[in-house]
This record gives structure tokens, sequence and C-alpha cells, in this order.
């Protein structure tokens, strides 16, 4: 029988965008963009074990794999949440995956990259307040708050 999931409890940054098709996260950071996935994301698919991102200048589409994820329960391709091209893996979460459960909006970030369709596919992520009521439809007893 399987164990009933734990509800979500976890904060999302305010300064991000999120996409709710595959609980990504968003930052622009000058021209580049950094993408990882979000704690709710992470929470679904269990504790991640291992992460290989795409190579160097991989030119990565809206809704494609952006690399892989290990899990207890599964590998999965990690979707991303706009277009680009990838300029940098997170080497270190690549080495210590932990870092994607333990800090995924910082330390454990995945990909960085220069997006290729920012002001349309941009347009489509939401803040974090419209992400957190993604969470709490999916997951009813989630706690979830914006941090600022």
């Amino acid at each position: 029988i399987p164990m009933p999931m734990e509800p979500f409890c976890g904060m999302l940054p305010a300064d991000l965008r999120y996409d709710t098709h595959h609980d990504m996260w968003v930052r622009r950071d000058g021209d580049a963009v950094v993408i990882g996935a979000t704690a709710f994301g992470i929470h679904l698919a269990g504790k991640v074990i291992a992460f290989t991102a795409k190579p160097r200048g991989a030119q990565v589409m809206q809704g494609r794999g952006l690399g892989t994820i290990e899990s207890a329960k599964t590998v999965i391709a990690v979707h991303s949440p706009l277009s680009f091209i990838l300029d940098a893996g997170n080497e270190a979460a690549e080495e210590q995956p932990r870092l994607i459960d333990s800090d995924p909006y910082h330390a454990g970030w995945m990909a960085r990259g220069r997006p290729l369709d920012w002001d349309r596919e941009g347009a489509l992520l939401v803040d974090a307040t419209a992400y957190a009521a993604h969470v709490r439809t999916m997951d009813p007893d989630a706690q979830v708050e914006v941090s600022s």
C-alpha cells in the first residue's frame, strides 16, 4: 500500500517567474535566464538522487528537456519553461544533487542560458502569488507562502 504523500510546505520567492505546467522557475539575470525546479515540483518528484544537464551550447525549446533528474521513484526529463541556448548546467548540483532538494531557488538551480523568445514565452509565466494558488489547487492541504 503506497504511503499517502505529506502535504507540501514551503516558500516561493516573490522575485521569480513560474511555469505551472512543469513546476519550474525562471529568474532574469541581465540578458540571461537561470532556470530551476520549484520546491513543489521536487516534492512531487521525490528526493533527487542525480541531476544531469544537457551539454553547453544545446538549444532547448520550450517544453522540451533541459536535462534529467533521477529520484528514488523514477527518472524524469526536466521540461524547460522557455526556449533558450544553454550556456551552463549547474555542475555543483550534478556533483551534489541534494542541493536541488535543499536549496532549489539558489544553489540548486539547473541551467543558465540565453532566452530565444523571452517577450512571448516570458509572458506565459506567472508570478509567485499565482503559482501559490496553483500549488493549493494541486495540493489543497499545502502550506505555501510567498517570500519577499
